[in-house]
């Protein structure tokens, strides 16, 4: 699947799922511009590793997801967009009666009114262009819920839902909008947590992966970012062009419980 000579802008995109989407994206030809909140050296190291990795154009912009001006920005920055993946998150757990408001606010501006204003924001230069896809990560928790999560919940079940109506002000032109939705990723930020639930529970890897952070995900494997990347590449392909308005769960069947 070729995407030459396409531009594609992916937030929160310097690790995890973001990085993983990118770089997929980078294999099929696509220009990238990678986003995060810092503005670091190894942020535009990253780009250019991309860039030489693949041969495209890959550069770093520094925006902060939770200011809608600055993901407004971020696209006029860019100069194209034909294929926004929206996929910055930050996630808080706390019962509904104790969740601290700043965390609740963080949560939906980043998680959620980030993707009004970014597709605000690239729609009319897909237009111009006369071709666009745009793919929200969402989360098997804009499917179903848990307890505890409430702002994260909340904001992804507004992703999904933002994603329809997306897709139906664009149903009669060359672009779509979908989300897809992913289960438990194993990202370095969830590896990184792997060690101290053995020590917790006294189990073993294979026992914490299986019976700890995977008990929701009926394949007992994580998805990988890899997969969420393809997947992404997929949905932006001309064989998708009739996938719009919908949502695409890569979660290992925790969807289907």
């Amino acid at each position: 699947m070729s995407l030459n000579g396409k531009t594609a802008v992916i937030t929160g995109s310097n690790s995890g799922i973001g990085l993983g989407v990118a770089r997929e994206l980078a294999r099929a030809g696509a220009d990238v511009v990678l986003n995060s909140f810092t503005d670091r050296d190894e942020d535009h190291a990253l780009a250019a590793e991309i860039g030489q990795e693949f041969g495209v154009t890959a550069r770093y912009i520094k925006a902060d997801m939770s200011k809608g001006d600055e993901c407004r920005q971020l696209i006029a920055d860019a100069g194209a967009c034909d294929i926004l993946v929206n996929n910055a998150g930050i996630q808080h757990v706390a019962p509904i009666d104790q969740f601290p408001v700043e965390k609740w606010d963080a949560i939906i501006a980043i998680n959620m009114n980030s993707v009004f204003h970014t597709t605000a924001a690239a729609l009319p230069l897909m237009r111009a262009a006369g071709w666009g896809r745009i793919v929200n990560i969402a989360s098997a928790h804009g499917l179903t819920a848990s307890p505890f999560k409430a702002a994260y919940i909340a904001a992804k079940h507004g992703v999904v839902g933002m994603s329809k109506t997306v897709a139906l002000e664009t149903a009669q032109e060359p672009i779509t909008c979908n989300a897809i939705c992913p289960g438990y990723v194993l990202t370095p930020l969830v590896e990184a947590q792997i060690p101290d639930t053995m020590k917790e529970y006294n189990m073993t890897r294979d026992e914490v992966v299986k019976n700890v952070m995977l008990t929701r995900q009926p394949s007992k494997e994580f998805a990988t970012v890899e997969q969420l990347g393809g997947t992404t590449v997929f949905l932006c392909s001309d064989a998708a062009a009739q996938i719009t308005g919908t949502t695409l769960s890569v979660d290992g069947g925790w969807t289907a419980l």
